[in-house]
Formats: C-alpha cells, sequence, structure tokens
C-alpha cells in the first residue's frame, strides 16, 4: 500500500512539473504563463531564466510607456516635454519610498517562502501593503497642496509653470496608485510569481498607452487636454492595475495567497519591513535625488537642453529597466535561497544573472552608441534638443555593461536583507563622486551640458567596481530577516 503510495506521488509529481531540462521555448512560456516552480532547488539557470523573463517582459513594458508618453508629449513642444521632465523629478520622490519600501517587502517575503511558511509569507504581504497605503496617501495630500510650488523649486521658467501645473497635481495626488503598484508587485516578485507582477504592469500601462494619446490630443468628440490628458491616462491605468493585483492576491493564482485572517496589522512583521526598507529607501533616495540635482543642473542650459536629457534619459531607461528585471530575478533568488539555507546557490545565482545582464544590455549599448541619431530624431525634430539628446545617450551607452554588471549586484545585497551595504555605496559614488564631478564638468565652456553625461558614466562605471569588490567578501550571507 505504501509502495502504491509513493508511485502515485511520483506519477502526480512527473505530470505536474516539467522536466528539469525542457526546450528553452517551453521555458519561456512556462515564465510567461506562470509557473508553481521551487526556485530553491535544481537548475540555477532555469530557474533564473524563469524568474527573469516576466520580469524583463514586465520591465520592458514600463519602457515602453515611458517612451509612449514622452513621444506624445513632445508633440506639444519643449515646455510640455521639460513639464513632464520636471514633474518625474518630483515624482522621484515619492518612487524612492516606494522602491525602499518595496525593496524591505520582497526580502522579507522571499525568505518565508524559501522558509517554505506561506501563511507568514502572507502575513508579510499583508504589512508592506498597509505601510505603503499609509505613505502613498499622506505624501498624494502634500503633493495636490504644494505642486507649483515644487516645480517653481525646480526651475520651472513661467511657460512650465503655465502648462504643468495642472499635470504635476494630477500625478503628484494620484501618486498612491503608482506607490502601491510599486509594492504590490514587489510582493508577487519575492514569492516567485513574477508572472502574474507582469500582468499587472502589461494592464496598467496597456490602458495609458491606448489612453493616453486619445486624452492629449482629444481626436473626434473627445476633449483635448494637452499634457493634463497624459497625467489622468496614467493616473487611470495604474488605478486599475492596482485592483487587478489586489484581485490576484486574494485569489491566490500563484505561490501567495492572502486570506481573509492574514488581514490584521502587525506591528513586529511592520517593525522588520520599516528596518530594512528605511536603509532602503535612503539607497534609493540617494540616486534619485542626484537625478534632481543633475535636471536642476541641466535646467541652467535652458529649455532645449532639458528637454533633450529628458529624452536622452528616458531612452536610457528604455535600456535600464528591463535588465532591472534580470537583477529583480538575482534578488528573488539570492531571498529564497538564504530562507532555504543555500548560500552557495544564492551566490551563483547572482553571477549567473549577471552573465545574463551584462550580454543583454551590452548588445543593446551597441546599438545605442551607432544609432544614436536615428533613435533620437524619433522624439524630436528640433535640432538643439536633438544635439543634446545624441551627445547625452551616445555617452551613457557606452557605459552599458558595467551598468549591467553593478545592477544585478546591488540588488542581490537588497534580495539578502542587507540594504546597509549598497545605501553606502550610492553615498559614495554619487553624492561624493557624480555631483561634484558634474558640477566641474559643466563649468568648462569645452564641455557644457555634456558633463552631465560624462559624470553618470563615471559613476555607473565606478558603482560596478565597488559593488563587485564588496560582494566577494561575502559578508551578505550572513544577514537575518
Amino acid at each position: 500500500m505504501a509502495e502504491q503510495s509513493r508511485n502515485t506521488d511520483s506519477m502526480t509529481h512527473s505530470a505536474t512539473v516539467p522536466p528539469d531540462r525542457p526546450h528553452w521555448w517551453q521555458d519561456v512560456r512556462a515564465a510567461v504563463r506562470g509557473t508553481r516552480h521551487d526556485y530553491t532547488s535544481g537548475s540555477i539557470g532555469r530557474a533564473t531564466f524563469l524568474l527573469a523573463i516576466p520580469m524583463v517582459l514586465e520591465m520592458l513594458m514600463e519602457s515602453l510607456f515611458a517612451l509612449s508618453d514622452v513621444f506624445f508629449v513632445a508633440r506639444l513642444g519643449a515646455s510640455a516635454v521639460a513639464t513632464v521632465g520636471l514633474t518625474e523629478s518630483l515624482m522621484v520622490v515619492v518612487y524612492t519610498i516606494a522602491m525602499g519600501l518595496a525593496i524591505g517587502g520582497t526580502a522579507l517575503v522571499a525568505r518565508r517562502v524559501g522558509e517554505k511558511s506561506p501563511d507568514e509569507a502572507a502575513r508579510a504581504a499583508v504589512q508592506v501593503i498597509a505601510l505603503g497605503a499609509m505613505v502613498s496617501l499622506t505624501l498624494g495630500v502634500i503633493g495636490v497642496a504644494l505642486a507649483p510650488t515644487l516645480l517653481g523649486l525646480m526651475g520651472a521658467t513661467p511657460d512650465v509653470l503655465s502648462t504643468g501645473t495642472t499635470f504635476a497635481r494630477i500625478m503628484l495626488g494620484g501618486s498612491c496608485t503608482a506607490f502601491l503598484l510599486f509594492v504590490i508587485n514587489a510582493v508577487f516578485r519575492g514569492a516567485g510569481d513574477a508572472a502574474i507582477s507582469m500582468r499587472v504592469l502589461w494592464l496598467a500601462n496597456g490602458i495609458n498607452i491606448v489612453l493616453g494619446p486619445l486624452l492629449i490630443f482629444g481626436p473626434g468628440p473627445l476633449p483635448t487636454l494637452g499634457v493634463t490628458g497624459a497625467a489622468i491616462a496614467t493616473t487611470t491605468g495604474r488605478g486599475v492595475g492596482v485592483l487587478f493585483a489586489l484581485w490576484h492576491l486574494s485569489r491566490g493564482s500563484g505561490h501567495l495567497q492572502v486570506r481573509r485572517e492574514h488581514v490584521a496589522l502587525d506591528f513586529g512583521i511592520m517593525r522588520r519591513i520599516l528596518q530594512m526598507a528605511t536603509n532602503a529607501t535612503v539607497q534609493v533616495m540617494v540616486g534619485s535625488l542626484t537625478w534632481m540635482v543633475l535636471i536642476r543642473i541641466i535646467a541652467g542650459f535652458g529649455s532645449a537642453a532639458m528637454a533633450g536629457y529628458t529624452i536622452a534619459v528616458r531612452l536610457v531607461m528604455f535600456a535600464l529597466l528591463p535588465a532591472w528585471g534580470v537583477s529583480n530575478a538575482a534578488a528573488t533568488m539570492v531571498g529564497q535561497s538564504l530562507g532555504s539555507r543555500q548560500p552557495d546557490r544564492a551566490e551563483q545565482a547572482v553571477w549567473t544573472a549577471a552573465r545574463y545582464n551584462v550580454v543583454f544590455l551590452g548588445l543593446v549599448g551597441v546599438v545605442f552608441v551607432f544609432l544614436t541619431g536615428p533613435i533620437v530624431g524619433v522624439f524630436t525634430n528640433d535640432p538643439d534638443v536633438s544635439r543634446v539628446a545624441v551627445r547625452g545617450l551616445r555617452l551613457m551607452a557606452l557605459g552599458f555593461p558595467l551598468y549591467a554588471f553593478g545592477m544585478v549586484l546591488m540588488q542581490a545585497f537588497n534580495g539578502a536583507g542587507d540594504t546597509k551595504t549598497p545605501t553606502r555605496m550610492n553615498i559614495a559614488v554619487f553624492w561624493l563622486f557624480e555631483i561634484p564631478l558634474a558640477f566641474v564638468l559643466t563649468r568648462s565652456d569645452a564641455i557644457g551640458a555634456n558633463g552631465i553625461f560624462m559624470a553618470v558614466l563615471s559613476a555607473y562605471s565606478l558603482l560596478a567596481l565597488v559593488a563587485w569588490l564588496m560582494f566577494r567578501r561575502g559578508t551578505w550571507k550572513k544577514q537575518r530577516v
């Protein structure tokens, strides 16, 4: 009887679990559809691949949204593009706190899933989302009240203030939708449900991409709202995405399900999340404030330079966001492997993800370097704007392989719950090196606005080197979460 039971279990397992090394297209299909794979055992390469594919596709959709947004807004002129650039710089504060909380949530949920504790993982997810709701609503109220003042502080010209105040109010007031998307999708990724996270963002940004031009240009009976229409489309798409994510979370269509008994505040879990999230928020804030300082410097060169900078950075983000998908896969693998007490597996997963990322982003960098002019030409016909964008994109693309390597290592620290180490690295590289270098270079008449892009290239290359030296020390393997 016992033997029969074992045989039945064996047949059930073989019928539901795909072979360890299926054809690559079967892995792609399984990754996109979602699979209940155990990421703490079996092939590291396949596990990383299954996680990375939906995460890359998720970030690719985010990239397409960013390009689509600036593509349509660019038709409204340099002031409209500058409005988007300045408001996005203000939204960086929201993204920073959201990403910090998301990092803590991913690490904790991944660790609990690796320990095979689904109820504890669900409770952790609830606390992360509750914290996200409280913080984001507070930020939204502040943003609506202070939008024009904040734009002025960022160096907005009178034409930008006239064009963009309503846009900024809608974006900042509806920022809770963006915040919750960050947090809930981070929970899914930590649990290994990357395909669900992908579908959530595809829905949110798909609505945005379709609705955006309709509200911006107002074809037929629709009103012509200009840049304000872009803000309404973005907030609407993200709001629908949040509702869809919460439905999936309650339905339990993956490794994680939140049931009624899990929905209660647990201040002990919240405290652990906040400990990690505080460092992670500072970590992201350092990078975010650095971008805000850089755009403040570029604003001194006029609207054309700022518009060129915005286009170049959006194109770089188009490349970097999918690469973040691979980095997020490494974070999940590290968290779950450490939860199952397999530190060597965690380290091997990081090197595997790093190889994938360097190849991917290196190829994109080659395309950007040699086809910079035609790529920028899709977004602007203004020669002054194009000149800045072309030079900036080409300079930043030179460092893509090193960016890819450093991104994976930084996320590996975060996935382990060691948020202090990357925070210190960011402070040293961005605040003590990149910003002073940008100030010095842009003061040169021969370099001008290009000094911003040269500083970015130098800083991210240095960060990759420092991250590699710190990662090899191995102290992250002993981090308790």
